[in-house]
């Protein structure tokens, strides 16, 4: 009597966490939260995910937890709903030493890129065992969280350190903008790419906001720290604040947004964040009594100590 008394009670306090099936998506989930949110999501028997180390929260004792320093390289297109997918590092492409070999060299090239863009060298996989289970992710500034849908034909960007975790037939990369866009850009020199098919959660800072540049005219101009994510044919581009002329150089030095802007043209979805990494720094040096910044909106600023 007791034990089904105690089972019925974990069972109502867990009632929360089941999430309804839905067949539109691939990975069952739900955003929970508002200032600093979190995704929990339920995984089907046999069903893997896997998330940026530091992400994850909590799971039910059904999942295992298996850590990696490979991600799954995309292109899969999975099977169906609920299933497992693609495998995050599954057998050797070949057989043998020589597919053993192969798999070394692309899980090395995976680990230096990541190194390169000062990103989590490593992921952690769960998998459901003999039943249903729930996993629990979050970002780690206060701010949104949004689960993006791959269908295999359009690639997203993100800027770094926004995924948080997907699915196993979601693949991971890292996407270099090339040295004169970084080198103006900041944050977006480094942008992590999102292949395959399945769902993908991101988080941001702030409140999201999300645009279409086709419709401002096919062209917005974005702080480059504003930027969360975009679909793959959105152009992104950095330029210049004004010209070298006296508004150009009042723009960059009393105008709080650096030298540079974020370019966003064409046609597809954008997601904006209301709060940059950078602001939220400054606030809280200032908070702390070490900024001295005076009014040219930190170009000048120096730090006590």
């Amino acid at each position: 009597m007791t034990d089904g008394r105690t089972a019925r009670s974990a069972e109502e306090r867990n009632s929360f966490l089941r999430l309804p099936r839905s067949h539109r998506v691939t990975l069952q989930q739900e955003i929970v939260g508002n200032a600093m949110q979190m995704a929990v999501v339920n995984l089907s028997p046999g069903q893997t995910v896997y998330c940026e180390a530091g992400k994850f929260l909590f799971k039910t004792v059904n999942v295992t937890m298996e850590t990696r320093l490979g991600g799954p390289s995309g292109g899969t297109s999975g099977g169906p709903a609920g299933g497992s997918g693609g495998q995050p590092q599954g057998g050797s492409s070949g057989g043998g030493m020589g597919g053993m070999l192969r798999q070394a060299m692309g899980t090395a090239m995976q680990v230096g890129q990541r190194a390169l863009a000062g990103e989590s060298l490593a992921f952690q996989y769960f998998t459901a065992q003999g039943g249903e289970g729930t996993v629990g992710f979050a970002g780690v500034l206060p701010g949104e969280m949004r689960a993006l849908e791959l269908d295999g034909t359009r690639a997203w960007f993100a800027e770094k350190d926004a995924f948080v975790a997907a699915e196993s037939t979601v693949g991971f990369g890292i996407a270099f903008q090339g040295g004169r866009t970084g080198m103006k850009g900041g944050e977006g020199f480094v942008l992590e790419k999102f292949t395959g098919r399945g769902t993908v959660i991101i988080a941001g800072a702030g409140n999201f906001i999300d645009l279409d540049p086709a419709d401002f005219g096919g062209r917005i101009e974005v702080d480059t720290g504003c930027v969360v994510a975009f679909e793959e044919g959105i152009r992104y581009g950095v330029q210049r604040v004004g010209g070298l002329n006296r508004q150009g150089v009042m723009n960059a030095v009393f105008g709080g947004e650096g030298l540079s802007l974020a370019t966003l043209e064409g046609s597809g979805r954008v997601i904006l964040q209301s709060l940059t990494i950078e602001s939220l720094a400054n606030a809280l040096r200032k908070a702390q009594g070490g900024d001295k910044q005076g009014p040219t909106g930190g170009l000048f600023s120096t730090n006590a100590g």
